[in-house]
């Protein structure tokens, strides 16, 4: 049986210009990556934008990666967030009309088995979100990596240049807070 390569034996494969080796990559890590942004945008398109410039700048970038710095997931999120992030700032700065909503709660979605548990995790998701934006940012955005992206404590902190501890301190006051305001939400239904 053939072991997959790993993202750094890929990287390597993409610095000598190999597209289908890109292409693993992209297919292994797009969907964190939207996640990662969408947590930042709140926006399925702009998601989508900011996962397509990232992956854009990774290929032209993909020369100065360097494995010995940090694995290559950081890296790429890294690049994806900070894609997700300009886009904010290019519609704040009203390059972009904002739309009402999201194009995607338009969209037909075909009825299936799974329907149901799709539609409760997507409340479940944007719950989670609607939270996040109540914290503190720092603390919103340490939780939304490691949920959203999927990120471990130390690919966090490699990602916003912070020591592991001041990650976990971040967290666990965010999650504390999260905790005591669904308790308080809990409360208020029953």
């Amino acid at each position: 049986m053939v072991r997959p390569r790993s993202d750094e034996e890929l990287m390597a494969m993409v610095q000598t210009g190999d597209a289908e080796a890109f292409g693993t990559l992209y297919d292994r890590h797009a969907s964190r990556a939207l996640r990662v942004a969408q947590s930042i945008t709140h926006s399925s398109s702009r998601a989508e934008d900011a996962v397509q410039d990232g992956f854009l700048a990774i290929w032209r970038a993909r020369a100065s990666y360097q494995p010995a710095s940090g694995a290559f997931r950081a890296w790429a999120m890294r690049i994806v967030r900070n894609n997700a992030i300009d886009t904010i700032r290019y519609d704040a700065a009203g390059h972009r009309p904002k739309a009402g909503g999201d194009e995607k709660s338009s969209a037909v979605i075909a009825p299936g088995p799974d329907l149901q548990d799709e539609a409760i995790t997507r409340n479940e998701n944007e719950a989670l979100r609607e939270s996040l934006r109540r914290l503190p940012d720092a603390q919103a955005e340490v939780i939304g990596l490691a949920y959203f992206g999927e990120l471990t404590h130390s690919e966090i902190a490699t990602e916003l240049d912070l020591p592991p501890g001041t990650v976990k301190g971040r967290m666990r006051l965010g999650l504390d807070k999260l905790r005591r305001e669904m308790a308080s939400a809990s409360a208020d239904v029953g």
